[in-house]
Formats: structure tokens, C-alpha cells, sequence
């Protein structure tokens, strides 16, 4: 098994088989519930070090750690001494003399899970880096995908928004590409990342274009706190062109799914009804993240009972 034992910095550091079989792996958690405990991690303790806020994915690396019986511990920046002065690397050195098994780390600056993993023998987890990447969401997503279609090998997605200022673009260009799904990213020029072609997709300015007999379209926030200068001259502007509505929608399959990975502008990249309407995968995906994520802790870290 070559995610035995492994850190995950981005999708690109698994294999085909590995993407299998965290899929199938998720997929038997799922199937016993949220009510199944587990002791695969008991004795080991995960820490869920943030820099930058989140809701989704602490909370269900938090519950997905507990679960498998693993003891958790939250670090939040804004209350640790790194206000003190603390450096970074001699955080992580305490952290570590406290018995810290595997870090799940975000942080606002690209690249900072591999320099964690400078400072420590423990397991490292991305969970976001700036702009570089989120391979739980990814994997999150492309396994949601798996489950609603069967497969992910010739289906037809679009990518729409924010680009330029997502890791969650970049990372699921990445993954649904080695599985064999046709890619376009979708947005104005100003938010497209130069040389994003490097991912095997396509790239579109027009949406009704991009979406036409797709079967996935996948909404991205508008990231106006990673934003230097106007885009665009207004939200409004950006809803009109770009924002997902049931005429978008229309032009794609029939039985076509509405992604989003949250948090939502309403009324900016997606509007009410189609963010709630029966075509959106958004709740199921933060409840596929939960099994997911359980998944890949149980994979990659220890020895592990049999589900």
C-alpha cells in the first residue's frame, strides 16, 4: 500500500490506486455511519494546527480523528505565543515534545507544509496552503463525484469563478484529470492563472459555452481577502456574467450536479435556487468530507484494525 505512512502535501503525491482505494475506503465508513466508533487511532494524537480560519474542514478532521478513536488537539495562532514572538519552527519543536503524531496543517502562505515537515518526524496533512493547493477537498469532491455518477472517467466538469486565487481549482484540475474527467476552468481573463493549462485542462470565458452538456458544474467563492486590486468593477457585474443560475444550469445534462466546496456568496458565484435546489451536492459533500478524511487517516497513519 503506498499511502501507508506517507504525508500528503497535494493530490499529486498519490497514485491512481491510492484515489481507489481512499474512494472505497470512505465508502464503508460511510456505510456504517456517523454512529460507528473506531479504534484504529487510539493512543495517537493529531493536531489540527490552523493559521487561517476554517469551519468545514477543521471540524471534520476533528470529528474524522475522533471517531477512529485518535485524541485531538486544536491550535489556533491568534491565542498561542507565536504573538509572543514564538518563530514557527519553535512551535512546531514544542508541539512536538507533547507527543504529536500527525499534523493537519493550514496556513495561508504556499509551501508550508513541507517546511512543518523540516521541524518534525510526525505525519503532515495540507489542509490549504494559499493559493497552492487542498488535496482533502479535492479528493472530498472527486470522490462525491464518484459516488453520484459510478464513475469520473469521461465526464464533463466545469470550473467556475475564482481561479486564480484557488487551490481547490488547482488541486481538483489535478485529480479529476488523472482520473479521466474533461476539465474547463471558467472565468474572466483577470482571474485566470497564467500557465494554467499545465493541468491538462481547458480554459473558457464563456460560461454558457464551458457548461454546455456538462456533467458537473463546480462553483467557486469569490476570495475578495486574497484580492490585491478590482478584478472586476463590480459583484454585480460578476453575477450577471459568471454567477450559476438555473439558465446555466440548463445547459448542461439533464441529470448534471451543482458543486460548490464553501464556504458560499450567495447571490455572487451561485444563487439561491440552485445552491438549494435538488441538483447541488453541496451538504453532501461536507458530509462525504467526514469519511473521507477518516479515510485517509486511517490509510496513511497506523497500524489499522479491519473495517
Amino acid at each position: 500500500m503506498s499511502i501507508f505512512g506517507m504525508d500528503l502535501f497535494d493530490v499529486d503525491d498519490l497514485t491512481l490506486n491510492d484515489v481507489l482505494l481512499i474512494f472505497e475506503t470512505a465508502q464503508r465508513f460511510k456505510e456504517a455511519g456517523f454512529a460507528k466508533k473506531w479504534t484504529s487511532l487510539k493512543g495517537k494524537t493529531i493536531c489540527t494546527l490552523f493559521f487561517e480560519s476554517s469551519t468545514r474542514t477543521r471540524i471534520s478532521f476533528e470529528i474524522a480523528a475522533k471517531r477512529l478513536g485518535a485524541d485531538v488537539v486544536n491550535f489556533t495562532a491568534s491565542t498561542s505565543s507565536l504573538n509572543k514572538g514564538e518563530s514557527f519552527k519553535d512551535t512546531v519543536k514544542t508541539l512536538d515534545a507533547m507527543g504529536i503524531d500527525l499534523y493537519v496543517i493550514r496556513h495561508t502562505e504556499p509551501g508550508s507544509p513541507m517546511m512543518l515537515k523540516k521541524y518534525t518526524k510526525a505525519l503532515v496533512i495540507n489542509a490549504g496552503d494559499g493559493i497552492r493547493a487542498h488535496p482533502t477537498q479535492a479528493i472530498l469532491d472527486a470522490y462525491t463525484i464518484w459516488e453520484r455518477f459510478g464513475k469520473i472517467e469521461g465526464l464533463k466538469i466545469a470550473i467556475v469563478g475564482d481561479i486564480l486565487h484557488s487551490r481547490v481549482a488547482r488541486s481538483n484540475a489535478k485529480l479529476l484529470t488523472m482520473l479521466g474527467a474533461d476539465v474547463t476552468f471558467v472565468g474572466p481573463n483577470a482571474l485566470m492563472p497564467m500557465g494554467a493549462e499545465q493541468y491538462g485542462i481547458r480554459l473558457s470565458n464563456d460560461i454558457e459555452d464551458a457548461v454546455n452538456d456538462a456533467d458537473v458544474i463546480m462553483g467557486l467563492r469569490m476570495q475578495l481577502e486574497r484580492q490585491t486590486t478590482g478584478f472586476f468593477s463590480s459583484l454585480d457585474e460578476y453575477n450577471e456574467f459568471y454567477g450559476i443560475t438555473p439558465k446555466t444550469m440548463s445547459f448542461a445534462k439533464e441529470n448534471s450536479i451543482f458543486m460548490h466546496p464553501g464556504p458560499m456568496n450567495r447571490g455572487v458565484e451561485v444563487i439561491d435556487s440552485v445552491s438549494d435546489s435538488d441538483a447541488s451536492t453541496v451538504e453532501e459533500q461536507v458530509t462525504n468530507g467526514v469519511f473521507v478524511r477518516m479515510a485517509l487517516l486511517y490509510l496513511i497513519n497506523f497500524k489499522n484494525e479491519v473495517i
